[in-house]
């Protein structure tokens, strides 16, 4: 599909999704996030795709955040009505499939809402990353004052959104705020590489298996535990599970049918 302000190109069984504004630092505009709410969605119904990768054109930036200039004489109305049609994060959480953050420069804001979204952050060593709308007079609103404290801890959350600072990547991987740091020069070989050995599994298993971590930032202990189970009851029927078991005890790789 043609879009304006994204670029889609696949890599074997990846889609990488590049914001593409590299002359606005890839500002996140009502246009460009609608197009990844688009694409997001195609993607997650293409068969052929096993995981995606969300990234910024250019060596400059993930994306800056929103693009400022838009919230100009926005009113409260406008920007309610804009949750109730459903926002870009609401997309990346119905996404199924795998989402990893490859973040390649600037990540602040919305853009940092975006990455923390996702399944897995790998940052270059480059990469700077702020909570950084204090420094404009508005608060987080994409989800960050939820994710945040869920990766980095109350303190830390609280420091980062009340101060506006930013961080480098060392320090964004020291609380938890990334998953992995790389140099520049690495960082789409390792991307790729997690990308690769998560598109090696059981399509079906990887799926479940993410709906269940990520019901344990919203489910007490017991409820998730039940939650669990009732996938790994679900995964008892599948024809993958017979594949792993059989291919496991005769020492081969498995041969998945991801069904």
């Amino acid at each position: 599909m043609h879009y304006d302000t994204i670029l889609v190109t696949h890599r074997g069984p990846t889609a990488v999704v590049a914001l593409n504004r590299p002359d606005k630092l890839n500002a996140m505009s009502m246009m460009l996030k609608a197009e990844l709410v688009r694409a997001l969605a195609d993607l997650d119904k293409h068969e052929e795709t096993r995981t995606i990768v969300l990234t910024g054109s250019g060596d400059k930036a993930f994306t800056a955040g929103a693009d400022i200039h838009e919230f100009q004489g926005r009113t409260a109305i406008e920007q309610w009505r804009m949750y109730e049609h459903g926002t870009l994060y609401d997309a990346v959480d119905r996404t199924a499939k795998p989402l990893l953050a490859m973040i390649n420069g600037y990540c602040f804001g919305g853009g940092l809402e975006l990455a923390m979204a996702c399944d897995i952050r790998i940052a270059s060593d480059r990469a700077t990353l702020g909570q950084t709308e204090i420094n404009i007079g508005i608060i987080p609103g994409g989800g960050g004052s939820q994710r945040l404290p869920r990766l980095v801890g109350l303190g830390n959350a609280l420091k980062l959104t009340l101060t506006g600072n930013r961080v480098d990547a060392a320090e964004a991987l020291r609380v938890g705020l990334v998953d992995e740091v790389v140099p520049h020069s690495r960082l789409e070989q390792r991307t790729f590489e997690i990308a690769d050995r998560i598109a090696s599994r059981s399509a079906l298993a990887v799926r479940l298996a993410k709906a269940a971590v990520r019901a344990s930032a919203r489910l007490p202990l017991d409820q998730g535990r039940l939650y669990e189970q009732s996938l790994f009851t679900l995964v008892m029927e599948s024809e993958d599970k017979e594949e792993g078991v059989r291919a496991f005890l005769e020492k081969r790789d498995a041969k998945w049918k991801d069904h």
